[in-house]
């Protein structure tokens, strides 16, 4: 393959709602390929499900872009979120590090735990609707709901003020640029979150609760090695952008395709045991969420995907909206199945030992917004036609523009 031959990625879309038609073709015909980032490097593109759930599960593949030969996605100097060196903090990021932090959080993630959370998520949904529904139809779903949710939830597991969610939207929105901010802006935003994070563990020290910050400070402050304040900073950080930036672009990702083919919000409507099957297919049906559509890894080792030889030194880029729709782990992939025996086996959380931490959080946000809505609103509507919904563009973290709804 020459270099001109090698397309630019990430790939353009007939609506917004709608994958890029390449990602089939690549999937079929050519299921391991090279394709050029906004930065000018090269990586390749992984698209079938089980090579792309081999990337994500083997612990070999390095999630640590911060190195010499890795390829950069970003236009900025540093190439990125994922290329970017952060002292004081590699060692969670990959092997027993990894595993020694995803010990500290995991306690506040379980089943269990997630049905005490279902109360107040309730109890905050219902709230944040009530108050949209006060300003009248037509309103923004996007600002009304789906923005300060997982705002105000995270917060308040991690003991932050939800007030500030315009801060957190506007440094994480930095942080995730591809093409849309300056090194100078990034930098600015990292220093600007990571002083605001020290600040609130200063003021959480003094005045500790009964929440995740408050844990992993006392941890920190045992100075027993398990957790150190540069990775408790980076922590609570990565919470608060997560549980900020993820979980806000799904709630109004799953509302546009849902009232897309209103067929299958009128489904949930007629029978609310459908709202579990229902999000896994959002899920599994999803391509905007993230614009590359996975975490990058580094090889440092040659390896095999559909009987091709990909070389050590590669950035491999699993992905998962390709692998979510591979018909040889889906029937008939491409059609909404809220009944589908499978659908839960998607890849958009990931898998192996970085599958996502906070994904029975996610779900229940998900869960509680289709039960509340469904039974609040069964006239719920899109004021514009599907395709005029319109991505975001320019940073890593993708999803729609506002969704306006009418009811």
């Amino acid at each position: 393959m020459t270099a001109d031959a090698i397309p630019d990625f990430p790939f353009d879309r007939p609506t917004a709602l709608e994958p890029p038609p390449q990602l089939a073709e690549l999937r079929d015909k050519c299921p391991v390929s090279h394709v050029r980032l906004p930065s000018g490097d090269v990586a390749t593109l992984v698209t079938r499900y089980d090579d792309a759930r081999a990337v994500m599960a083997d612990p070999r593949f390095s999630r640590n872009l911060a190195r010499e030969g890795a390829a950069r996605l970003s236009t900025t100097k540093d190439g990125g979120l994922f290329n970017r060196r952060n002292e004081g903090t590699m060692d969670i990021r990959e092997g027993q590090g990894h595993m020694r932090w995803r010990r500290l959080l995991s306690r506040w993630f379980t089943a269990r735990k997630m049905e005490v959370w279902r109360v107040k998520v309730q109890a905050m949904t219902d709230d944040l609707l009530d108050a949209m529904l006060a300003k009248g139809s037509p309103g923004n779903l996007s600002a009304g709901l789906g923005l300060p949710l997982p705002v105000r939830v995270i917060c308040a597991l991690v003991g932050a003020p939800s007030e500030d969610q315009d801060k957190f939207a506007h440094w994480s929105r930095t942080m995730l640029t591809l093409t849309r901010n300056t090194q100078e802006e990034v930098d600015q935003a990292y220093q600007e979150f990571t002083s605001y994070v020290s600040d609130l563990v200063d003021h959480n020290r003094e005045n500790p609760g009964d929440d995740l910050l408050s844990e992993l400070t006392q941890i920190t402050d045992a100075e027993d090695g398990r957790l150190s304040q540069d990775e408790l900073i980076s922590t609570v950080r990565g919470l608060l952008l997560a549980g900020h930036e993820t979980t806000s672009n799904m709630i109004a990702i799953m509302v546009a395709m849902l009232l897309a083919d209103r067929e299958r919000y009128e489904a949930v409507i007629d029978d609310p045991d459908l709202i579990p099957g229902t999000v896994e297919e959002v899920l599994r049906l999803d391509s905007t969420l993230s614009v590359i559509g996975g975490v990058p890894r580094f090889i440092t080792e040659d390896v095999e995907l559909s009987e091709v030889t990909v070389p050590a030194g590669s950035t491999l880029i699993p992905n998962i909206p390709a692998a979510n729709r591979d018909p040889a782990k889906f029937t008939d992939p491409d059609r909404f199945d809220a009944r589908r025996q499978n659908s839960n086996q998607h890849l958009t959380f990931g898998a192996g030992p970085h599958y996502c931490l906070g994904q029975p959080l996610a779900r229940l946000e998900l869960q509680v917004v289709l039960s509340t809505l469904t039974r609040r609103l069964p006239g719920l509507r899109l004021r514009d036609a599907p395709d005029d919904l319109r991505l975001r563009t320019g940073g890593l973290s993708g999803g729609l523009q506002d969704v306006w709804v009418t009811w």
